[in-house]
């Protein structure tokens, strides 16, 4: 669950995503509040965007509050399909293990 926009914590958040994946977990991230606008955030030293299209690009799954997207008026952000609170309690749920950032 990654609940920041902040660069570094973001960054590294799909930074560990990533890694998980190359291991070959069965990993699912959750964005919830700030997160959902992870795919705008620039930096010169934490390429977030860059991080987050790995992520996708390695078939890693991804799901955004949607509350929290329409929130911010982002109904037109691509990454990931809008979510509820049902599915992020459905993935708890599913998860033997939940990590925050």
């Amino acid at each position: 669950m990654i609940e920041t926009k902040e660069a570094e914590k973001a960054w590294n958040a799909f930074r560990f995503a990533n890694a998980c994946l190359g291991r070959e977990h069965d990993l699912r991230v959750f964005l919830m509040g700030e997160a959902v606008e992870c795919e705008q955030v620039t930096h010169e030293k934490y390429n977030v965007a860059n991080e987050l299209n790995k992520y996708l690009e390695n078939d890693g799954t991804l799901f955004a509050c949607g509350t929290c997207i329409i929130s911010r008026k982002l109904e037109n952000q691509r990454v990931c399909p809008i979510s509820t609170m049902n599915d992020c309690v459905d993935l708890v749920e599913w998860a033997d293990k939940v990590v925050t950032f």
